[in-house]
């Protein structure tokens, strides 16, 4: 009797001991996040220059050392920053299957809308901003693992849709640039310089849409001319 006495109570400070851990798991991820907000915060206000890892671990109430545990460089805080504020792959996924089904309206639409809508995060935007001017490897990080993706796939898309007749022949890079510099641009306006907008988010993609792929699709036959008398 005394001996199972022993064992059900050294069996239950075994799950005790397991339960305390589980709160200990849950902090710590939920610090690895408030260390990632805090830090893109901060370099999205002040720059990287201007960012220290001092004031990251002060702005969540841990040590350095704490912080450097989490993330043992800067550039795997940074590849971290990125991947919590730059989830494109649902989007690409979408936008495949777009291409794949050459439906023209839906893949704008869909690259447009991901960059124009309500309650868009601007802090990738500001520090891709900061990241440019200071030279910062976020910088390069961000184009060559992930903006360049689209880039490269919507001037393949452009590329492959000229050579089946449906668009006017232009430069494939050139044209997927001035779309996403349409994106970028109105990003900047809004989410930079404050001002405010006229029309609705989804109003404004569709706008955007249309008026690019009225320049970009083939007419399916020539304007009647009408001769001066």
């Amino acid at each position: 009797m005394l001996n199972f006495m022993v064992s059900d109570h050294l069996l239950t400070m075994k799950r005790a001991r397991k339960s305390s851990h589980r709160p200990s798991r849950a902090s710590g991820r939920e610090r690895q996040a408030s260390l990632i907000s805090a830090a893109a915060s901060l370099f999205a206000a002040n720059g990287f220059k201007g960012t220290t890892t001092k004031e990251i671990a002060k702005a969540t109430g841990v040590s350095e050392a704490l912080l450097f545990k989490h993330f043992p460089t800067k550039r795997a805080l940074y590849a971290a920053i990125l991947a919590e504020k730059a989830q494109y792959s649902g989007l690409r996924e979408a936008v495949e299957e777009a291409a794949r089904k050459q439906d023209d309206e839906r893949l704008f639409t869909l690259l447009a809308s991901y960059r124009i809508r309500k309650g868009a995060d601007p802090t990738l935007l500001r520090l891709l901003l900061f990241s440019a001017l200071e030279g910062h490897e976020m910088s390069d990080m961000f184009f060559q693992q992930q903006y360049r993706v689209f880039y490269d796939l919507l001037a393949n898309y452009i590329r492959r849709r000229i050579d089946d007749g449906a668009f006017r022949s232009v430069d494939p890079l050139l044209a997927a640039r001035a779309f996403f510099g349409i994106l970028v641009h109105h990003r900047l306006l809004h989410d930079i310089f404050g001002l405010p907008m006229h029309r609705t988010h989804e109003d404004t993609v569709t706008e955007y849409v249309s008026l690019f792929l009225g320049g970009l699709v083939k007419p399916s036959h020539n304007p009647v001319r009408r001769e001066l008398t």
